[in-house]
């Protein structure tokens, strides 16, 4: 089957959802409807913001649909009206429920950044960030019910770089996820290629990130601390309390501690300030209070005159 001949309705709402769309409008897939996210409210101002995907979909002149909910009947009539033969989903943002499941004539196909089966759920970049993996990838895979745990497509592993945050290393994944499933389709569409199940044995899970999960805790090393930073970058950030307000922390190294200090002790290092942790101290590089714009550590050293409080607060 020809691509142009694939009824095709694309699902997707963020950054990571565009080159997956676009690679599919250069593929000459038959892209009927784009459905995102609805617009919502983001800012300090709180004006009404258009997810990535239907600024994206508008731009290539694809039809875009925002539905509140994919568990009104009315929605899956929709999405049934277009009769898809595919329907391809990156990071739409919520699971689908088994209507919308059996809607095309092949099963829905999903781009996931991790190597499933480990890290199935809502944040694999940064779960892999979290857990020190040296090596992540993307997943081409059929969806079921059960989040994540359909057969995989194809596979491709993508390395961590020390200095890789979420957003660096998940733009770099849309673009290889976007590839991988260009290049998989055709096999897959006309039935040369068959799904490979997940092992359950080998399966990882992650949570969906709050704003919380951002507080440094007490019961990390130096080097979990570090990696959180990168791990909660852009979202949720990471963060210490300072003098009872959020310290932001945008850039952080580990340094040996030298002499023992109680975890949470705010204290400073090579003129930046620097956080105790366990096996060494989170030397803290760029730093944003509340309300402020972002600053290097070591003018927000200077700003406290040199002198910082006792203890910044863990979680």
């Amino acid at each position: 089957m020809k691509p142009s001949e694939v009824r095709t309705i694309f699902m997707g709402s963020p950054e990571f959802a565009l080159p997956s769309l676009r690679a599919l409008v250069e593929a000459g897939y038959d892209i009927r409807l784009a459905v995102t996210q609805p617009d919502r409210r983001a800012g300090r101002g709180g004006r009404m913001r258009a997810p990535a995907a239907k600024a994206e979909a508008e731009r290539l002149g694809i039809p875009v649909f925002q539905p509140a909910s994919l568990r009104d009947p009315g929605a899956v009539a929709e999405l049934a009206a277009v009769e898809p033969d595919l329907v391809v989903v990156a990071a739409y943002g919520r699971i689908l429920p088994p209507a919308a499941l059996d809607l095309p004539r092949h099963p829905i196909v999903n781009v996931h950044p991790s190597l499933l089966p480990r890290w199935r759920g809502p944040s694999p970049v940064a779960a892999a960030i979290l857990a020190g993996d040296d090596t992540t990838g993307v997943s081409i895979m059929e969806l079921v019910p059960e989040m994540d745990a359909g057969p995989v497509l194809a596979a491709r592993p993508f390395p961590i770089g020390p200095t890789d945050t979420t957003a660096s290393l998940e733009a770099r994944l849309a673009g290889e996820g976007a590839e991988l499933l260009v290049e998989t389709l055709p096999a897959w569409l006309d039935g040369h290629l068959r799904p490979v199940p997940q092992d359950d044995a080998l399966v990882t899970t992650c949570p969906l990130l709050a704003k919380a999960h951002g507080h440094l805790r007490a019961d990390m090393t130096a080097v979990e601390a570090e990696r959180a930073v990168r791990a909660f970058d852009p979202w949720p950030g990471a963060f210490v309390t300072y003098n009872g307000d959020r310290l932001g922390i945008w850039g952080a190294h580990v340094a040996d501690a030298g002499d023992e200090l109680v975890p949470g002790v705010l204290t400073s290092h090579a003129g930046k300030p620097a956080v105790a942790f366990r096996e060494g101290v989170l030397v803290l590089d760029e730093v944003q209070r509340s309300g402020s714009r972002r600053v290097m550590g070591e003018a927000f050293l200077n700003g406290e005159r040199g002198s910082l409080a006792a203890a910044a607060v863990l979680a």
